[in-house]
């Protein structure tokens, strides 16, 4: 079966040395010596340097580091890949989200342009079927002028984005000093353009999408112990030179203060990065309107020990062969909704299967059905079908949440004429059901 990235690692025990401790686990360790990949040799160099480091800097040099990052210099979607994602697996799923920013863009008044932002877009193949909506809805979106902006880290994966996305006739313009760093149009001529990071991305009235994103940012984790939380780190194991292990901090750390008062579970994953881009879309959001979707695993605020690898769609020990598997956490909601600080309404998280079923999915399934000629296309479509939809696979797994500005949920983004009562709010597709006409 297809790895979506989500199952998580099992707990064991080590002890610890250096004034870190433990026990705390890595999961199911392979019989005989670790392979040294050149991201081990960095992290061991680093490791013996500086001491042990957290597994959020650990997560984000294996997954981001410029020279050796697991993101920066591959392809790693796909078949071939290590892991598929649901654009990956059916074209109706980018349809879907198109029809889900053109319904909100036309619930919020149908303003003259739009910016479409995607955070971390991968091969580019979820934006592309969103556009490809934008064109089969040309009558209805006419007058807007839409541009696309790539939030992307990765050289390799902008250069499969651009391939998926842009016209080969008009070549594209680069400029790596420039934030704005590459240029170019879409197949439907609209203008795309790529950068590193959301600040960069100029502001505007904006819908942006972020799927499987913020489970690949960096988490630190903590531990419950009797004197109180203890961040996990990644130190060097004492007794084989070239193999990292998991071991808890003498004392209190800095991250600890993202941890609510409140909490009651004995193990929590925090990820501020994540908090930082919540508060910088939910700001944008206020001032200049539009929404933000984001999809991907997680949970409300409930679960504990996330952090998993996954290389060749099979689960990975987080710390073997660092560089060589994408590294991941579940996203937990409930902080995502705290991070918001209330700037703007946030509606989810749902899970996948009911939203994809609220946005139509089975209407447009019969319809791609029926015009299907090929049996391999029809097996194609159910199978994706299920893949996204069944509890089991994908249905249940994934999530859906977004972030609204709170007039939206008012009523109180269309324009009124004098002497009409002030309109109630249209219901948000997906996280209500969605009336077909």
């Amino acid at each position: 079966e297809t790895s979506s990235r989500c199952t998580r690692t099992p707990d064991a025990g080590v002890p610890c040395a250096r004034g870190f401790r433990g026990p705390f686990c890595s999961g199911h360790e392979p019989a005989g010596r670790p392979r040294v990949t050149p991201m081990l040799r960095h992290l061991t160099y680093k490791i013996k340097s500086t001491g042990p480091i957290t597994v959020a800097e650990y997560m984000k040099e294996v997954l981001t580091n410029p020279a050796k990052g697991y993101y920066m210099h591959r392809d790693m979607l796909g078949e071939k890949g290590d892991f598929i994602t649901s654009p990956e697996i059916s074209q109706i799923f980018g349809e879907l989200l198109g029809i889900w920013f053109v319904s909100e863009w036309i619930a919020s008044g149908k303003k003259a342009a739009f910016q479409l932002v995607e955070l971390g877009p991968g091969r580019g193949t979820l934006t592309g079927d969103i556009l490809r909506v934008f064109s089969q809805l040309g009558s209805v979106l006419k007058n807007c002028d839409i541009s696309v902006r790539l939030v992307e880290v990765s050289q390799k994966l902008s250069e499969i984005q651009a391939l998926t996305l842009t016209k080969e006739k008009i070549p594209l313009e680069k400029d790596a000093e420039s934030l704005e760093y590459m240029k170019g149009v879409s197949k439907s001529g609209i203008p795309v353009s790529w950068y590193r990071d959301l600040k960069d991305v100029p502001e505007g009235y904006s819908f942006y999408l972020a799927h499987e994103f913020f489970d690949a940012l960096p988490v630190h984790k903590f531990q419950k112990t009797p004197q109180g939380w203890r961040e996990v780190f990644v130190d060097i194991d004492p007794q084989v030179s070239d193999k990292l292990r998991f071991v808890l901090a003498p004392c209190a750390t800095p991250a600890e203060a993202f941890i609510q008062r409140d909490e009651t579970r004995d193990h929590v994953e925090v990820c501020p990065d994540a908090g930082v881009l919540i508060q910088e879309l939910s700001q944008r959001i206020a001032l200049t309107g539009g929404a933000a979707l984001i999809a991907d695993y997680g949970h409300d605020g409930t679960k504990t020990d996330t952090f998993r690898g996954f290389c060749g769609h099979k689960l990975h020990d987080v710390l073997i062969a660092p560089g060589t598997a994408d590294l991941t956490a579940d996203v937990d909601f409930s902080y995502l909704r705290r991070m918001a600080q209330g700037k703007v309404a946030s509606l989810g998280p749902i899970k996948q299967k009911t939203f994809l079923k609220n946005m139509g999915i089975d209407v447009r399934l019969k319809v791609l059905v029926e015009k299907s000629e090929e049996p391999s296309v029809r097996q194609q479509l159910l199978e994706g079908y299920d893949m996204l939809m069944n509890p089991v696979k994908m249905g249940d797994r994934f999530n859906f949440f977004a972030l609204l500005p709170h007039q939206r949920l008012q009523g109180g983004s269309r324009e009124m004429s004098a002497g009409q009562s002030k309109p109630s709010a249209a219901p948000v597709a997906g996280f209500d059901e969605l009336a077909w006409e």
